[in-house]
């Protein structure tokens, strides 16, 4: 038959469905960075618990090994020195490095949701290609290389549209200039 891997869950829902401080804390996150659903929060919690858990393994070990991994979440974004910073992380030191916050907080949309539906809809580039994953962790190397797709046909127009009022000052410019010739 092969070697077929069956794609495990990337998150673990919470033990206590119906806790709602938890419920009330995550409902927060998820409007902070316009998420789709709660899924995404526990999926960075599993992340994050992914690093630490990493980070524990390490202790024990050699420094030359902590220090390749910390280069490794420092290149992410997570401005870590030693393993105490590693443990520190929060779901939204990760859920902050997201694409979408990304766009939010460079003002290309006016919203988190409004970014999401860009990078969805394929209208966010990142080092000149599109990416439509919202959940696209964006390394320190690519912070500015953000940029929205510009649409051809609206370019076209507003080069028109200005053509169209320079060319109407114009006009406005010569008419009251004639008419100050005849008024004289």
């Amino acid at each position: 038959m092969g070697d077929i891997k069956r794609k495990r869950k990337l998150y673990k829902r919470p033990k206590k469905p119906f806790d709602k401080p938890r419920i009330e804390e995550e409902n927060t996150i998820k409007d902070k960075f316009g998420l789709k659903n709660k899924k995404e929060i526990w999926k960075a919690e599993a992340e994050i618990s992914k690093i630490r858990r990493r980070a524990k393994n390490l202790i024990s070990k050699s420094e030359e090994e902590k220090q390749k991994f910390f280069i490794k979440l420092n290149k992410i974004g997570l401005n870590v020195k030693d393993i105490s910073d590693v443990l520190a992380l929060t779901k939204e030191d990760y859920l902050s490095r997201r694409l979408e916050t990304f766009v939010f907080k460079k003002g290309l949309a006016n919203s988190p949701r409004q970014a999401r539906q860009l990078i969805a809809h394929k209208h966010v580039l990142v080092n000149g290609k599109v990416v439509n994953s919202p959940s696209f962790i964006v390394t320190k190397e690519l912070e500015d290389k953000l940029q929205l797709k510009i649409k051809k046909g609206k370019a076209k127009k507003k080069e028109v549209v200005k053509e169209n009022i320079e060319e109407l000052e114009e006009t406005e410019d010569k008419s009251t200039e004639e008419t100050m010739e005849k008024g004289e």
